[in-house]
């Protein structure tokens, strides 16, 4: 028996590949959630019902796939073209305290016409800036970027925690370290009444078909795909390998700052240290269920967020833990990986 690459991959097998791990997390879920003693398709039930079964677990799930949607679009972008960029939860918190003290300390009383688009921008930057420096490592002395992205999530953390519990530490939160409050005009718009959604998500949806539309129908969106599939073919047929990658540094790296940004202007306020709960980390898994196709990696935000909104009402009435949804995202990600394989290789006797 022996592993044979296919020539061409099925579109079927494509389509189908993201459904059958997810099947297969489920199924393999199911058997610890029974091993806890709880029923497994009542279980299940309840997350779907927390997740989707009213108004405002609606909105809350689709509130927590907002930041999904861009951490998961600066892993995929950023691993199409072979940068592996493991540091989009530093990323998240640097656009999120870049966004927070450029509002309470230099456009406090700005219009919001004029601060909210300027925001965006110096949290998009902040991300940037965090991925360019293990990039030119990399190009500069051929260090390997998995290790000097994750690295960088600490110093990120703590860097953050020292301005909040510092310069940047409202006096009004009574000891508590969380930043200074950004400018009422600076909250971005809610798309419905009484709840947290926002118009962030549909910036985010609209960022995924952008960059759709960038990677099949431009020359950058070719030659990112090339600097991924053959790095030495991509050079010798004439790609500058090394603007290229700064290229795609700076969309990933932007993409985790603009995560950070909505989530404050959105959603908090205010940057606190535990603003994500581990949005850079998951994005990484809702782009590899996705399999890096930017329209997908929606579709996977919302199954992601479902999981983990759906699991605290799941939780709550069959007495089991919530981290079974962070088992199950965890077993998608790895029954990803194998049925990713199996799209490219076949078993031969």
């Amino acid at each position: 028996m022996r592993f044979e690459r296919r020539e061409h991959r099925p579109a079927a097998l494509v389509v189908a590949a993201p459904l059958i791990a997810v099947a297969a997390a489920l199924a393999v879920a199911g058997v610890l959630i029974a091993l806890a003693g709880a029923p497994v398709l009542e279980a299940y039930w309840k997350i779907l019902t927390s997740a989707f079964g009213s108004r405002l677990s609606v909105t809350e799930t689709l509130t927590r796939a907002s930041p999904l949607i861009l951490t998961g679009l600066a892993a995929a972008v950023a691993f199409r073209a072979r940068l592996w960029n493991i540091g989009g939860e530093g990323q998240f918190y640097l656009g999120a305290i870049a966004v927070a003290a450029a509002s309470a300390q230099l456009f406090d009383g700005w219009p919001s016409a004029a601060q909210i688009p300027l925001l965006f921008i110096i949290g998009a930057v902040a991300g940037m800036l965090l991925l360019l420096v293990p990039l030119w490592l990399r190009l500069r002395f051929s260090v390997d970027e998995v290790v000097t992205t994750l690295l960088l999530n600490f110093v990120s953390l703590l860097f953050v925690s020292m301005l909040i519990d510092g310069v940047l530490k409202d006096p009004l939160a009574f000891g508590w370290p969380q930043s200074e409050a950004v400018d009422a005009a600076a909250r971005l718009p809610k798309l419905l009444a009484r709840s947290r959604l926002h118009i962030g998500l549909v910036m985010a949806v609209a960022i995924a078909f952008a960059i759709h539309f960038v990677q099949s129908r431009t020359v950058f969106g070719v030659r990112s795909r090339a600097a991924g599939l053959n790095p030495t073919g991509a050079v010798f047929a004439g790609v500058p390998l090394g603007r290229t990658l700064v290229i795609v540094a700076m969309i990933s790296g932007g993409l985790a700052g603009l995560a950070g940004t909505i989530e404050v202007l959105g959603v908090k306020g205010y940057v606190t240290s535990d603003l994500s709960p581990g949005y850079g980390y998951s994005g990484i898994v809702v782009a590899m269920l996705a399999n890096l196709n930017p329209l997908g990696v929606v579709l996977a935000a919302l199954f992601t967020a479902a999981m983990f909104v759906g699991a605290d009402g799941m939780s709550r009435s069959v007495g089991i833990p919530t981290y079974i949804a962070d088992v199950t995202v965890a077993l998608s990600l790895l029954s990803m990986l194998i049925a990713v394989f199996f799209t490219q290789y076949r078993i031969r006797r």
